[in-house]
């Protein structure tokens, strides 16, 4: 088969790319290097450097294309508080670009990265599909209004869609500077620095944190999944969750805290749906998963 990954260069795309590549798949690849990393493009992909929020741009990529996976964003609540255009145009604009350069070149299924960002904070766990979404700030608002665009051109369009909510991915590759660190990825490189771990708040804010593989493990049953291409939103999360402080116990070094910021208190994904969609469980257990990226970093 023929697979366009948009954002194929960043962290969750480059390793879709490769998953799909020693799957025996074409893959193609968009990306503008925005966040993405030329280091992380597979050579055996082909390379469209283009922008999402260019439509007629990024038409040529689609053609020929089997199916798409739409992972390109410019991702974090903080970023997204801080400079909402920028963001908007990628979040959203980009993705309807995405979506309807998918119809013109009748694409058959088109899997969306989406967010669990879109349920903001929510009084009730763990998080179900079924919960009215909530989103608290832009980047949330925009994750789910690209989730609708992918429900409606399912409708009208002729599009298979499926909007994977994805619970706060770490592993290998992730941004590990500026302003897209994810706290796995600071607290990493302060050990590693010999700083202190800075946490915001108590530390007792938990995340249903979801490995890398197990992501793009559910894209690709997503892609080829008989039961699903009809606009489903489907939530992608280990069905537990660990503090922020736990965390930094287990990178270990000192810790420091700082003054609280605006984000959910919890989050814990239901992942019911994605087990009887898509035959998908968690595989890599988090302690595993940070013992791992502590031996990448060569902290012990």
């Amino acid at each position: 088969m023929k697979y366009l990954v948009t954002g194929g260069a960043g962290f969750i795309g480059s390793h879709l790319v490769d998953a799909l590549l020693v799957a025996g798949h074409q893959v193609r690849v968009i990306d503008n290097f925005l966040t993405g990393k030329r280091e992380n493009l597979n050579p055996l992909a082909e390379l469209f450097e283009v922008d999402i929020r260019d439509l007629e741009k990024i038409k040529p990529a689609f053609v020929g294309m089997d199916g798409v996976f739409h992972t390109a964003a410019l991702p974090r609540v903080q970023v997204s508080i801080q400079n909402p255009l920028e963001t908007n145009e990628i979040n959203i604009t980009g993705a309807l670009n995405v979506i309807l350069a998918a119809r013109d070149a009748k694409i058959k299924r088109l899997i969306y990265s989406a967010s669990s960002s879109a349920y903001g904070d929510p009084i009730e766990l763990p998080l179900a599909e079924s919960m009215k979404p909530n989103p608290k700030s832009p980047y949330g608002l925009q994750k789910y209004v690209g989730e609708e665009y992918a429900k409606l051109a399912a409708l009208f369009y002729n599009l298979e869609t499926v909007s994977l909510r994805y619970f706060n991915v770490f592993g290998s590759r992730m941004a590990n500077d500026g302003a897209y660190c994810t706290v796995i990825a600071v607290f990493l490189k302060q050990r590693k620095e010999g700083k202190q771990l800075t946490i915001y708040g108590d530390g007792t804010v938990t995340r249903d944190f979801t490995h890398v593989r197990d992501v793009v493990r559910a894209n690709i049953l997503a892609m080829e999944s008989v039961k699903v291409g009809k606009g489903e939103v489907i939530n992608i999360g280990a069905g537990s969750n660990h503090s922020v402080r736990e965390v930094a116990e287990m990178i270990g070094g000192e810790i420091t805290y700082l003054p609280p910021r605006v984000e959910p208190h919890d989050t814990l994904a239901d992942n019911t749906l994605a087990r009887e969609f898509l035959d998908w469980t968690p595989q890599v257990d988090f302690k595993d998963g940070i013992e791992e990226l502590k031996r990448l970093n060569n902290i012990v």
